[in-house]
């Protein structure tokens, strides 16, 4: 499978979500695959080529990581300088003033993201080394608005939920097809639930989870990259 069919899979994952309709406390629904295609094209194209042993998997954007860039868990500073991405970036048609979309020019740091890639730049160096055998893809990529504050999509109501999950389900296990994962790590509880309810038989990959790197969560902010090392070594996803 091809960088290709990721793309195939995410441009029919962003039509099924197009009609999808969301009411309060959302106010304005964000979608980085429609205005930062081009970013995340670039992504897709540069490092999702071939079969990867372990697929990461988050949630879904951040205000200031793939909002701003395009690329999940996209703190700028790791998706420019690290992975090299330099591809235009748009607005969504109805922004929030209280969260513009920046692009490059954003000035706020992704921290979820800063210690995820910085954790992945530790360790492999090079972002060749980390993608030779390593991917990371959002499970929604949708970034809920409520008068401004992020919205999660375990916080949704459940009507409107079931379709987003269907959706989002269905696009899983499109890029499992692609990528052939012998693993697939949660980033958080959420996304490691997401992946066991939408994953299963015989060929479905082992899946664990990692703690996320949130600052919302204290123990995340008690070493998150030593802590998240220590849980994958125990899984036996990476060596010591």
């Amino acid at each position: 499978m091809s960088a290709a069919d990721l793309m195939a899979a995410a441009q029919r994952l962003s039509a099924a979500l197009a009609p999808l309709h969301f009411r309060a406390p959302v106010t304005h629904v964000y979608n980085p695959l429609d205005y930062a295609g081009l970013t995340y094209g670039q992504y897709l194209q540069r490092w999702g080529d071939g079969r990867r042993r372990v697929l990461f998997l988050g949630m879904n954007p951040g205000p200031f990581g793939m909002v701003q860039t395009g690329v999940p868990f996209g703190e700028i500073h790791a998706v420019r300088d690290w992975l090299g991405i330099d591809a235009p970036i748009g607005r969504p048609a109805v922004e929030h003033p209280k969260r513009p979309v920046e692009g490059w020019a954003c000035r706020r740091s992704e921290v979820s993201g800063r210690r995820l890639w910085g954790l992945f730049a530790g360790r492999f160096g090079t972002p060749q080394a980390f993608f030779a055998g390593h991917f990371v893809l959002n499970w929604c990529p949708l970034a809920f608005l409520a008068d401004g504050r992020n919205l999660t999509p375990d916080r949704l109501p459940s009507d409107e939920f079931a379709p987003l999950a269907a959706a989002c389900d269905r696009h899983l296990r499109e890029a499992c097809a692609a990528l052939e994962p012998e693993w697939l790590i949660g980033v958080g509880r959420f996304a490691r639930l997401r992946a066991q309810q939408a994953l299963t038989g015989p060929a479905a990959p082992r899946i664990g989870e990692i703690l996320h790197p949130s600052p919302a969560s204290p123990a995340a902010n008690r070493g998150w990259a030593a802590a998240a090392s220590a849980q994958l070594q125990e899984l036996g996803v990476w060596g010591a």
